[in-house]
């Protein structure tokens, strides 16, 4: 779900040529969407521009800017219009504030011109965008939502889900990166591996948060490794220390984001346990995470922690990323690419590719829609992956990070199979 700052020692970032479409007056489709007369398409994109998330939403941005002009923002007689929005709030920085994310949606749908929303970044968010997108069955891409309650009712749902996002009864919604049923069965391989035979399993109460515990649990008990001492954290203590003086276990894991407090509960339950194993997820791997001088975690600390992103970070798992990296780098006047902009660039240039694909029904939503979810084999700059009905990815590997000089650094990939 996140990242900041972080290097990426060979993103996968590929060119990929591809199309958009038109706008104008809403008309009704002969399938029920809505039809935009004129040359111009809106693609709105929806992220938290403030607190701990705004280094990755701006990867993400960059990215997604760097695949629109890779096409010169025009395919054929359409071109796109893309427009940023911010989700967050000075009240609730960092992560999707439930009324500014509903007012983005609905700013999307009364723009008539609509033809592709990509966000949001946090699962909770898109809880709240969803239906009110779907009901004007304006197709929606996330670069990194892993909440299993989004697209199934597997375990890590709550009741109702999916069903609940889609007043419709239609699928208008797709990801780019596997849900956390795949992002659970990675940590606990990783915990495993690493010879932990108990786990202390804590959770930030967010959606994204409390479905990646249930989704780590199910594996743990799948895979022999027994979980303790289940806590859900509030953000908003100042120290966890009573809690964090009961973690015995070998390892520690917690399933949350940084933007919640996460840098306070690693500091306690280190200092608590001189010895526990320390293991989060993509929401904390980031710089605002791992980085002592932006308020990150100690390097002591750092150095006993390892986290899991879908990013796959060497040239050796990525080959094609050079030529974009390289681009990337030489466009914003970096040396370090997050690698969350690698789910920024594919969440556009598959909306393009979906566009693409429509031809001349390409300002048609329900076109749209259809094509979206026909996307097969697609060879992207994550690799070779379908869009499957639900609107899953089919990709599953994950990348292992570790911290290095305030940096995730990328370790290897995870292969690992979920129950």
């Amino acid at each position: 779900m996140r990242f900041n700052r972080a290097t990426a020692l060979g993103l996968l970032l590929p060119a990929l040529a591809i199309g958009v479409a038109a706008c104008g007056d809403d008309k009704k489709s002969s399938s029920g969407g809505a039809t935009a007369e004129g040359t111009t398409l809106k693609i709105y994109s929806s992220l938290p521009l403030q607190g701990t998330s705004r280094g990755q939403s701006e990867a993400v941005i960059n990215g997604e800017k760097l695949a629109l002009d890779a096409v010169g923002g025009k395919v054929g007689k359409f071109t796109i219009k893309y427009t940023s929005l911010d989700d967050s709030t000075p009240q609730n920085p960092g992560t999707a504030d439930e009324g500014k994310t509903a007012q983005n949606a609905r700013q999307a749908v009364r723009d008539k011109s609509t033809i592709f929303y990509l966000g949001e970044f946090n699962s909770g968010g898109t809880k709240v965008s969803l239906p009110i997108l779907n009901k004007a069955n304006i197709p929606q891409i996330s670069p990194s939502n892993t909440y299993i309650g989004l697209t199934t009712d597997e375990p890590g749902s709550e009741p109702g889900e999916p069903d609940k996002y889609y007043p419709t009864g239609n699928r208008t919604y797709a990801r780019v990166v596997p849900r956390d049923k795949v992002q659970g069965a990675a940590l606990v391989s990783v915990m495993k591996e690493d010879g932990c035979k108990t786990a202390t399993l804590w959770n930030d109460k967010s959606t994204y948060g409390a479905g990646l515990a249930r989704n780590i649990k199910q594996s743990a008990e799948a895979g022999g490794l027994k979980i303790e001492n289940e806590q859900g954290t509030d953000k908003n203590s100042p120290n966890y220390r009573s809690i964090a003086s009961k973690v015995k276990s070998d390892c520690f894991v917690w399933a949350g984001v940084t933007g919640e407090n996460g840098v306070q509960v690693f500091k306690d339950v280190a200092a608590a346990n001189k010895t526990v194993k320390l293991y989060g997820p993509d929401g904390v791997t980031e710089e605002a995470f791992s980085n002592p001088k932006k308020g990150g975690v100690p390097a002591s600390v750092g150095a006993r922690t390892k986290t899991t992103v879908a990013t796959l970070g060497s040239a050796k798992d990525l080959p094609a990323s050079a030529p974009v990296l390289a681009k990337y780098k030489t466009t914003y006047k970096t040396q370090t690419v997050d690698p969350y902009a690698i789910y920024g660039y594919e969440t556009m240039a598959l909306a393009l590719d979906v566009l693409k694909r429509a031809g001349a029904k390409a300002n048609d939503r329900a076109e749209v829609v259809k094509q979206l979810f026909a996307t097969k084999d697609r060879q992207s700059v994550l690799g070779t992956y379908s869009i499957d009905a639900n609107g899953d990815t089919s990709l599953t590997d994950y990348g292992l990070y570790v911290i290095k000089n305030g940096l995730p650094t990328y370790s290897k990939k995870i292969e690992a199979a979920t129950p």
